[in-house]
């Protein structure tokens, strides 16, 4: 190895090779020949996700990442909401346009504008995004003291993003470039507009989606969905949101500042005991057409657990006795645990449950019948009775909490009409600025840290 080289190892083709000092990922792609059945968006670099346009300096492990990578769609995306932002403020420069969250298998976009913004007004969106990608206009990246950069948005009417900023305590901050139109992402970009081939706009129930690769087939766009239901939710709590002038982080961020949590977190408890009032008043009046289980599921750290206790409360309050049963109880046997595909015991399988005893149970329960209950225990991964038995009260409801609560296969035997359901998910109604939001999974993983 010479001064002006460095060790570079590329897990993608397995080699270790001499480069030279400062030398670009692109040109590593083609330096050690990788091949990937997608677009290469970015790089894992000693397992940090870096840009392309990242250059080696000391040694390194590369892992270069295609679409069929999150990380990677995730630079996708980043870069093709820049390219959005870019044309709509070309052609509709006094607009305000907002990126606010992921549904139908894309992203939700609202554009305010003094003009109408009809399908003639889309299309040329649309035409310009492809003149930007076919200019193959680079993504230039700047590094500022952090006031000056407050001090850029701020000229150039991004409240939102100057005051985030502004907000953070940072030294220093990067934006990004596209020409002389500045935006602000949180990671990394492509190294330019060429790389977003794939895309589309349309629009959707009262606003546009922005349509995106597929995930698992990145050479085609994801389907569009039907989520009316998800996307209610999210316009709820976004007016919710503007009621507490939190419309971004760094309106949350400056309430921080000026001793304001208290009231907003006191808010934010009372709107979510109210909606889980909601709930329960539904509960009890379905509980007088004969209603008698209440299924809660939701994604892992979605709070599942808290809101099971909090609805428990609120049908004693209502002169209903809820009843819970455990799933983990009714796993089979560690030894008959089915295998996943990499040959480990797959314990969130739904047939690591004992689904015929469970539903057995349930039944009985409903029926009026007593039932002693196991308890699974975890040392030894058997099945335990310990005299735990269990009978309904006339004004009894059983709530079943669960990642498999809604699968259908777990309760195929109880009539719907006896079912009530509940899907629970942490959503992420707020957004670091207006082009920027934070993905529920995001959310989800600070929760479970």
């Amino acid at each position: 190895m010479t001064s002006d080289t460095v060790k570079v190892f590329c897990r993608n083709t397995n080699e270790e090779k001499e480069v030279r000092i400062g030398t670009p990922l692109t040109e590593l792609i083609a330096h050690f020949g990788v091949k990937m059945p997608y677009l290469i968006a970015n790089a894992k670099v000693n397992n940090k996700t870096e840009s392309l346009e990242y250059r080696v300096y000391r040694p390194k492990t590369i892992e270069f990442v295609d679409l069929s990578d999150s990380s990677a769609m995730r630079t996708y995306v980043r870069s093709l909401c820049f390219i959005l932002a870019k044309a709509v403020d070309d052609l509709l420069p006094n607009a305000e346009m907002y990126i606010e969250h992921a549904v139908s298998k894309g992203y939700y976009f609202q554009i305010e504008s003094d003009l109408p913004v009809g399908k003639p007004e889309l299309d040329a969106i649309r035409n310009r995004m492809h003149e930007i990608v076919a200019a193959d206009i680079p993504f230039v990246q700047v590094e500022e003291e952090t006031g000056k950069v407050v001090q850029l948005f701020r000229e150039r009417g991004m409240e939102d993003k100057a005051l985030l900023l502004e907000t953070s305590d940072l030294l220093y901050a990067r934006y990004s470039k596209l020409e002389e139109y500045i935006d602000y992402f949180y990671g990394c970009l492509t190294p330019s507009t060429g790389y977003i081939t794939m895309f589309d706009i349309q629009p959707h129930n009262g606003g546009y989606l922005l349509r995106v690769p597929n995930r698992e087939n990145p050479v085609e766009l994801e389907p569009e969905i039907r989520q009316e239901k998800l996307l209610n939710v999210y316009r709820e709590h976004l007016k919710f949101l503007k009621i507490s002038r939190l419309d971004n982080v760094g309106d949350l961020n400056k309430a921080k500042r000026e001793d304001r949590m208290s009231p907003v977190i006191q808010v934010a408890e009372a709107y979510q005991a109210k909606q889980i009032a909601d709930i329960a008043e539904e509960i009890t009046r379905r509980f007088a057409e004969g209603v008698r289980v209440v299924l809660i599921s939701g994604p892992s750290s979605s709070g599942k657990t808290t809101f099971r206790k909090r609805l428990e409360v609120q049908l004693m309050v209502n002169m209903l006795k809820p009843v819970g049963l455990s799933l983990d109880d009714y796993f089979i046997d560690r030894d008959k645990t089915p295998l996943d595909a990499y040959g480990e015991k797959d314990y969130e399988s739904l047939y690591a449950l004992d689904l015929q005893l469970f539903e057995d149970h349930m039944l009985r329960l409903m029926q009026g019948e007593e039932v002693e209950l196991p308890s699974y225990n975890f040392m030894t991964g058997t099945r335990e009775y310990k005299n735990h038995f269990l009978k309904m009260a006339d004004n009894s409801i059983l709530i079943v909490e669960g990642i498999h609560g809604l699968n259908p296969e777990l309760t195929a035997h109880i009539p719907r009409e006896k079912k009530f359901m509940v899907y629970v998910s942490a959503l992420t109604s707020i957004s670091l600025d207006d082009h920027n939001w934070i993905p529920a999974s995001d959310n989800r993983l600070l929760r479970r840290l």
